[in-house]
């Protein structure tokens, strides 16, 4: 790694300056309001003034006002007149089957008997067959039944008592409805009965014999016509409800919303939320040259101890970059710990505790730089990340001895080991050294803070975080900054199945597609409880289909001529469709077993291949052809069957298409995951997968936290003009989706 005095600084030193300006920054801001929130009951232990104008819904008022609007809608009955029609066609009924003659009359009266569920004597039967009764029964009973039942008639008495804000009649069928702000004039059952009875006694002279016939006929048919509409009065209101207009209060810039010592009201609690929930960032301007500037000071030590020949010349622009990316990644992951701590998310008290800082992996970090960096450029980046991290979360100079001890240790301990299995011994050590570490940090401040046994939890986590760091970070720096490490032949042990070394080797751009969609697969089926195994494997195979022509497909034309220029649209479509199917064929053929070959069948459904079909419909029309069938540019499918088949879909579409977004900052990775898997969904693509809305929704979270660690790496990594590294890069840029509007990529 020696050279010249002579020669120039590495570029790429100018790029971890920039990374060190951006944590400089970070570090200047604080997501931590002032406001502190009082819940209500509690004494307030400081004063609380509003720091701006807000205009906030008055939640429990408005709940109160709905639900004494709700209270006083007055509740719905319906008026039927199939109570009477059922009354007068049974009633009618009965006396025909009294009438007949021409059967035995027991046999009749047993008949009747068993149809109105009681017992009628010979001489019942006789009364209903004479014609005086028939009179009776047409010209008086019911045409008075008929005008009890058009007022109403309920089921009980008291029925209305309970609705002092009045009820709505609802007339059937016609649907007229009245507001009887009192209860109406209507009979229950046994008030019928008796006003019958009063009838045919007192109005009618009609002796027992005679009533007690009619009651006999018409007795079993009685049902109430004034019925509670239940649904009909829920959905009234919920409309009211929903129409009425919340109730708003507002807080003005100034205003002591709470004083120390005074019992907190829910009025006053409920104003605390809205100006914790409106904070805004504080910013530092300030301590952003002075974080530099202190950062800075560290090369001098760098320089010192590489002699007085070599210094940071000493260091490669790979070396350079790599302590970039490595720096921007932990300070991203400290100051999201940060924020995450300080935010309104419901965690576990432990999470929320300051000392969650003892959990960040800095000793990780240094263990995979040493595999790769020498010793002083490598204890030169402990002492930086150190340092930064401490600074991003708001750490003294305790937590700064913390990360440096493990640092330091876990980076000497990395570097003696000489196979896997001591890299996964090493978290012994290690998490002795943290939690030994962190007890001292304890002693030191005396017991200090709320929760110290979250802080020794934590710090007992940090060794498995750094093992997992070494074992994961360690091949992406092989792989993208060429590193060789005595791990990379292990590592290449997975190289040996014959259509991933095919893939790799004839068509790259697909490979780094798959890769990608695996890992997108293998984290969103563990969250909606798929089989991620299963499923990361199937994504790493599902497009093995472009190995018959690979140059067909965008993401392995590098800069090449588009060979889609020269064809039709229905033959670049049948190009497209046919790798689904070839996938299935070399799945069989290398016997990747029945369930791989099935999901690489299903990844793409039956979607439409839009920009062909599109352009052939443009062809179509400027030549007077007849439209071209849709059926012809979609893939012939199955939908996907499975979890894992839906989750593949969305992850290779999602994938794919992402490349495509300029600028991809979260909010708008997040919209277009959005609307890709509102896309497929809408298409009915996901209804043979068994998909849940909830399964979609934590899926599409996945997705957005993984494409946003991508374009996150993509924004802090900088264009190498050295190399072999330059045209890959540019291979990037031309890489376009399959599933928008453009012809050359197809999944």
């Amino acid at each position: 790694m020696a050279c010249s005095p002579e020669r120039p600084l590495p570029w790429g030193l100018g790029v971890f300056l920039v990374v060190i300006l951006g944590a400089s920054i970070l570090s200047s801001v604080r997501f931590e309001s002032p406001v502190k929130v009082f819940l209500a009951g509690e004494i307030a232990t400081q004063d609380v003034t509003a720091d701006q104008n807000l205009r906030f819904e008055d939640r429990e008022a408005t709940l109160r006002k709905r639900e004494q609007v709700a209270e006083n809608q007055p509740p719905v009955f319906d008026l039927s007149p199939e109570s009477y029609e059922y009354l007068r066609k049974h009633a009618s009924d009965v006396l025909l089957q009294a009438k007949r003659t021409d059967e035995d009359s027991e046999k009749v009266r047993a008949s009747l008997s068993e149809d109105l569920n009681t017992e009628i004597s010979r001489e019942t039967i006789q009364i209903w067959r004479s014609q005086e009764f028939l009179d009776l029964m047409a010209l008086q009973v019911m045409p008075w039944m008929k005008e009890a039942y058009a007022k109403g008639v309920a089921a009980h008495p008291g029925i209305f008592a309970s609705y002092k804000q009045g009820i709505l009649l609802r007339e059937l069928p016609s649907g007229m409805e009245t507001l009887y702000l009192e209860a109406p004039a209507a009979l229950d059952l046994e008030k019928l009965k008796d006003d019958l009875d009063q009838l045919l006694r007192r109005d009618l002279k009609k002796n027992i014999r005679v009533r007690k016939a009619v009651f006999a006929l018409i007795g079993p048919f009685l049902r109430p016509n004034l019925t509670f509409n239940q649904e009909t009065t829920r959905l009234r209101k919920q409309e009211i409800v929903v129409a009425m207009e919340p109730v708003y209060s507002n807080i003005y810039k100034g205003e002591m919303v709470v004083r120390q010592g005074e019992r907190v009201t829910p009025e006053q609690q409920t104003k605390l939320q809205t100006l914790y929930t409106h904070r805004t960032s504080s910013l530092k301007p300030f301590a952003i040259p002075g974080t530099f500037l202190l950062a800075c000071l560290f090369f001098v030590l760098l320089h010192l101890s590489q002699g007085k020949k070599s210094g940071i010349r000493a260091v490669s622009h790979r070396d350079w970059l790599a302590l970039a990316l490595v720096t921007a990644f932990f300070v991203l992951l400290a100051k999201f710990v940060e924020l995450a701590r300080v935010s309104d998310a419901h965690l576990p008290a432990f999470l929320k505790s300051s000392q969650v800082a003892f959990g960040l992996p800095i000793a990780g970090a240094a263990g995979v730089l040493a595999m790769f960096l020498p010793q002083a450029l490598c204890s030169f980046a402990v002492l930086l990340l150190s340092y930064l991290v401490t600074n991003e979360v708001g750490g003294n100079v305790h937590l700064f001895s913390y990360y440096l001890l493990g640092g330091f240790v876990y980076a000497t301990i990395i570097r003696n080991c000489e196979t896997r299995q001591d890299v996964l011994r090493s978290i012994l050590p290690l998490s002795a050294l943290c939690v030994v570490s962190w007890f001292g940090v304890v002693l030191v401040q005396d017991g200090a803070g709320e929760l110290t046994l979250a802080g020794g939890v934590h710090a007992a986590f940090n060794s498995v975080f750094s093992l997992l760091l070494v074992l994961g970070l360690s091949p992406v720096l092989e792989m993208v900054f060429g590193y060789t490490s005595r791990f990379k032949l292990m590592e290449l042990m997975s190289l040996e199945q014959p259509l991933l070394q095919d893939l790799m080797v004839n068509a790259p751009g697909t490979y780094h597609h798959s890769i990608i969609v695996a890992n997108m697969v293998e984290a969103a089926a563990r969250a909606v409880g798929a089989n991620a195994l299963l499923a990361k494997v199937a994504a790493l195979y599902h497009d093995i289909g472009k190995l018959k022509n690979p140059q067909y497909f965008i993401e392995n034309q590098f800069g090449k001529e588009n060979k889609h220029n020269k064809l039709s649209p229905s033959m670049s479509a049948l190009i497209l469709i046919s790798h689904v199917k070839k996938g299935v064929e070399l799945a069989k053929e290398h016997k990747l077993g029945d369930e791989i070959a099935a999901l690489i069948g299903q990844h793409h459904g039956m979607t439409l291949i839009t920009y062909f079909y599109h352009k052939a419909q443009e062809q179509a029309e400027a030549k007077g052809e007849e439209p071209v069938r849709e059926d012809e540019f979609r893939y012939p499918g199955p939908k996907p069957q499975s979890k894992e088949a839906g989750i593949i879909m969305l992850a290779d579409a999602i994938e794919a298409s992402s490349r495509t977004l300029v600028d991809p900052t979260p909010s708008r990775i997040k919209g277009h995951i959005q609307s890709i898997v509102r896309k497929l969904y809408n298409e009915g693509e996901l209804d043979g997968s068994e998909l849940t809305l909830k399964d979609l929704t934590q899926a599409s979270d996945t997705f957005h936290r993984i494409l946003t660690g991508i374009f996150h790496h993509r924004i802090e990594y900088p264009n190498l003009d050295r190399g072999k590294d330059k045209p890959k890069e540019n291979g990037e840029k031309l890489a376009l989706p399959e599933k928008g509007t453009l012809p050359e990529k197809a999944a």
